[in-house]
């Protein structure tokens, strides 16, 4: 692919793909699936999504899956050497000190990516992505595109469908992002969604005396404050390193992803951390950063910094530190964090080249996004929002918690999805599914979103 679509005949980047031929006769064509981030790579969530797509998706279409600009496989960012220092500051800073602490590790961490990749990093938005998945569909041999987008990934699909609107075929977007928000507002109503998973969550604790004996003689909301308080005092330890006030966040946050399905996880480690051991909430951490068991990082957090640096502007420090108060107050838990998310972008090395915002789409088939009234990392309201901005948006709401809804065994949305992506069959406008899926096969990225993010900005993805 151009790595500068203003000079396609310039240099050149490489797009990684990886295709999984339809296993029946009556092939439709192929379907390009994006699992979120930004970051996330397509090709590592491939195997997640054959396992969890129908018999009758599987024989229809080739599903294809590919790695963004700049992520995995793709000519890839590699600026991620101080990550664990990153992840390591507290991300809820109380004095200057930490403050200063916060600004410092998001500033090496962009200078290094700065130093690095100054030719690639201003080519990463997400409409040179979208240019490159209709180079994609081209090249595939498919007249139009059919395409399941997941968290970040919808931000994908709805800018293919502004740029490409006569080439679309059929478009999920699971897990909407709302075109029209800046990062500010992004970051604060995601803190505010996983605000709202949490207090699901100790409501669970509340149902049975057995679910949280980590909370055993006082509410849960009380025990988790004293929790963190006290690893923000004093690290609990592991094996090989300390679970600091930046890791605990991230090990409470990875489980709500999943809804329901974590929370007997999120309980158990909430448990061993009370008692001092905070191993397992370690390793929901590390997986949410992508470190591998050598110590070593996925590029995930780099390419996500680069998606949402490029797409969104976020104030300088002076800017963001002056909007302590309102985080804080708005979101008792997770406002700083995901205020102090957008220090990278502070310090981001290339100019800001903001997303589309008013993306209509005009002209394109139906296009339909997908919405789960509990997703703590893209907000349901999201969903109802790119609904209505996409001229040939359709609404399909799931009413449970978790990030997104396809592919979580809940036969009322998949039954839907899949008739749209096969027959072309829209649901009628309004459509609401309800009931608990089984634990999902799709670990996606998440949000983060400013977006959604799994894959921060320093704390909260803000794309996922």
């Amino acid at each position: 692919m151009p790595l500068d679509y203003a000079a396609p005949d310039g240099e050149q980047i490489t797009i990684a793909v990886q295709r999984r031929p339809a296993t029946g006769g009556q092939r439709i064509g192929s379907l390009l699936i994006n699992p979120g981030g930004p970051g996330g790579s397509g090709i590592e969530f491939l195997g997640g999504f054959v396992q969890g797509a129908s018999a009758a998706l599987l024989q229809r279409f080739d599903i294809v899956a590919f790695d963004p600009r700049g992520v995995g496989d793709s000519t890839p960012l590699d600026c991620h050497s101080t990550i664990q220092k990153l992840a390591a500051v507290d991300p809820s800073p109380d004095s200057d000190a930490e403050w200063s602490a916060a600004d410092a590790a998001a500033k090496t961490f962009a200078d290094e990516c700065g130093a690095k990749h100054a030719k690639l990093l201003p080519h990463l938005g997400t409409p040179n992505v979208a240019r490159d998945m209709d180079q994609l569909r081209a090249a595939l041999g498919d007249e139009k595109l059919t395409y399941v987008g997941f968290s970040y990934g919808t931000s994908i699909g709805a800018h293919y469908a502004e740029l490409f609107p006569r080439n679309v075929r059929a478009l999920v977007l699971d897990g909407a992002l709302d075109m029209s928000l800046g990062a500010l507002d992004i970051s604060l109503e995601q803190a505010l969604g996983f605000d709202k998973a949490l207090s699901t969550f100790f409501s669970w604790c509340e149902a049975a005396a057995n679910n949280c004996s980590w909370a055993s003689g006082t509410s849960p909301a009380d025990a988790f404050k004293a929790l963190s308080a006290e690893i923000d005092a004093t690290p609990a330890m592991t094996d090989d390193r300390p679970l600091g006030p930046g890791e605990f966040l991230f090990g409470v946050i990875a489980p709500l992803y999943s809804g329901e399905d974590g929370y007997r996880a999120l309980s158990s480690a909430l448990t061993s951390a009370s008692r001092g051991d905070g191993s397992t909430l370690l390793s929901f951490t590390d997986s949410y950063l992508n470190r591998k068991p050598d110590g070593s990082y996925g590029n995930i957090q780099e390419a996500n910094n680069a998606v949402n640096c490029l797409d969104s502007p976020a104030p300088d420090f002076a800017g963001i530190r002056a909007q302590a108060a309102r985080f804080e107050m708005t979101s008792e838990i997770f406002g700083l964090a995901t205020l102090t998310g957008l220090l990278t972008c502070a310090h981001w090395p290339v100019q800001t080249q903001p997303r589309m915002s008013a993306l209509m789409g005009a002209g394109a088939a139906p296009i339909l996004v997908v919405g789960t009234t509990g997703d703590p990392a893209t907000p349901y309201a999201w969903a109802e929002a790119l609904a209505s901005q996409l001229e040939s948006g359709v609404l399909l709401t799931y009413e449970g918690e978790g990030h997104t809804a396809y592919l979580r065994s809940v036969p009322c949305i998949d039954d839907a999805i899949d008739a749209y992506l096969i027959e072309g069959k829209v649901p009628e406008e309004g459509t609401r599914c309800g009931g608990s899926g089984a634990a999902s096969a799709l670990m996606l990225q998440a949000p983060a979103v400013h977006g959604p993010r799994p894959a921060p900005r320093h704390f909260l993805p803000r794309q996922n």
